[in-house]
């Protein structure tokens, strides 16, 4: 998940006209501002300057170098003077990476004393910008617009905001995703249009038996198996009856061989994301909970009952959130607390929360399912740590995906529910549960979510942007007569003016 050879590239677009006294002095500029941008530490992927672009073939050629290089996340474009917008047009057409355009200038105060027309002439982003900002908007290209000088902490917050977007996107363009077994039966949320998928964003998604599984646990060696349980035994609190000579031994060695069974067949087939389905485990001796929340912790994309989408979700979130604080894990709204004016709501789900929200030292339980018909599962059992969240869902309405983004407020229980065997998180969603609630129905949101400590709606927005799908913000300022209007308005524009050729 590591960021650091990634690369966004840098584009200024300046034109002849100026002569090469001003093309140089373009030239050192960006330098000078690529230099301040890479060492101001606020951005996590490298900002790399290209030559000054002064031509429709350099433009076009740029472009595509930035579409064939794996390390280029998208274009940072800037019109240091005036780059007549014509030009732009081959290269913008051509360009399939994500587009960033950086309003900005290079000194950040007029020269009151000193101003002449040759300065105007050279900075003159303020023309340029404008220019550029029509053929994008007449050529329907999606972008980022960021406004102010590039020394200003918001604007290289924003700048590493879409590049953590831009990450996300990249990663989903490369993502193979599997499934263990199918989809949980009747079930309608968690299926989608897997070729749309790929045609969209890129994901891979093929369905593979259990028993593939089940053949890299037969692999497996004892010897193995005793080193992963001696590391479990470290890093949690063990319950007494997984401990060395307890009566449940057995399962937590059970455990670590799914883990390790997993690993080598995610591993061997280049996999970052799955699948299981509880009513898919013939071979296997209980629903693997443990292994799941562990290959979650190292950066897996996850998602139960076949539900791919939310598996591919948890990845990007996973890679755009690389190097911040706050974990990333898939989450389920699973049950309420309806006390008026204290409305909360509990995520868990029956086993699968990633370890990386909380602080605290996890505890490693056995307990019963109830369901799939296996022995008792070994599990994580913890609490996320409080603060600020989004839960985010991916959702396929047949003509188009969905992205829905609620913000939420972690909380610290009050009560300890000793008798919940399960990892969790207690929220209020923002602005509040019964809008909250009621948006997120009224958009057609799924149960399964991918849920974040890390990231913020921004990203998302940027992400989804990029991605070319809806998103559907619900946070502080979501009403809901005007959240439905939103949803007709989305309903007329990609039924007519999307289906058109609109972006």
């Amino acid at each position: 998940m590591e960021l650091s050879s990634s690369e966004v590239w840098f584009a200024a677009g300046s034109q002849q006209l100026y002569g090469e006294a001003a093309l140089g002095q373009v030239e050192r500029n960006c330098r000078e501002i690529v230099a301040g941008l890479n060492a101001g530490g606020r951005l996590p992927v490298r900002v790399v300057l290209k030559p000054v672009l002064t031509t429709a073939d350099a433009i076009l050629q740029v472009c595509r170098e930035a579409n064939a290089d794996r390390r280029c996340l998208g274009l940072a474009a800037w019109m240091h003077t005036f780059s007549p917008g014509k030009m732009w047009i081959a290269g913008l057409a051509a360009l399939d990476k994500p587009l960033a355009h950086l309003h900005t200038q290079f000194n950040r105060d007029l020269p009151w004393d000193a101003i002449d027309m040759d300065f105007m002439n050279l900075h003159q982003a303020a023309h340029g910008d404008r220019e550029f900002g029509y053929i994008c908007t007449r050529m329907r290209k999606a972008r980022k617009v960021i406004v102010g000088h590039w020394q200003e902490e918001e604007v290289q917050r924003e700048l590493a905001v879409w590049q953590r977007a831009a990450a996300g996107l990249h990663e989903l363009r490369s993502l193979r995703v599997a499934r263990l077994g199918d989809n949980m039966r009747q079930v309608a949320v968690t299926e989608g249009d897997k070729v749309e998928a790929q045609i969209r964003l890129g994901v891979e998604v093929n369905g593979y038996g259990v028993h593939e599984l089940v053949r890299e646990m037969e692999a497996v060696s004892d010897a193995d198996v005793e080193r992963l349980t001696a590391e479990y035994d470290a890093l949690y609190a063990m319950a007494p009856a997984l401990r060395s000579g307890g009566p449940r031994r057995e399962s937590l060695r059970d455990a670590a061989r799914t883990e390790l069974g997993l690993r080598a067949f995610l591993r061997n087939g280049s996999f970052r994301a799955f699948t299981d389905c509880f009513e898919s485990l013939e071979g296997l001796r209980q629903l693997p909970g443990i292994a799941v929340q562990r290959l979650m912790a190292d950066g897996y994309g996850f998602g139960p009952e076949g539900d791919w989408k939310t598996a591919a979700l948890v990845r990007a979130l996973k890679v755009m959130a690389a190097g911040l604080p706050g974990g990333n894990s898939f989450m389920e709204d699973y049950t309420y607390h309806l006390e008026p004016g204290c409305e909360k709501v509990l995520g868990a789900h029956m086993l699968e929360v990633c370890p990386t929200l909380t602080a605290e030292r996890p505890s490693c339980e056995i307990h019963p399912l109830g369901i799939g018909g296996k022995d008792d599962p070994v599990r994580l059992v913890f609490a996320a740590a409080a603060g600020p969240a989004v839960n985010v869902a991916m959702l396929d309405l047949g003509d188009r995906f969905r992205l829905l983004v609620n913000e939420v407020d972690v909380l610290e229980s009050k009560h300890a529910m000793p008798k919940l065997p399960v990892a969790r998180a207690l929220w209020t969603p923002r602005p509040d549960f019964k809008t909250a609630a009621a948006a997120w129905i009224y958009a057609g949101g799924p149960h399964h979510t991918a849920f974040s400590q890390a990231l913020t709606s921004e990203h998302l927005l940027d992400f989804a942007e990029m991605a070319g799908i809806e998103c559907l913000p619900i946070g502080s300022q979501t009403r809901i007569e005007d959240f439905k209007n939103q949803l007709r308005w989305n309903q007329a524009y990609y039924s007519g003016f999307a289906a058109a050729g609109g972006a």
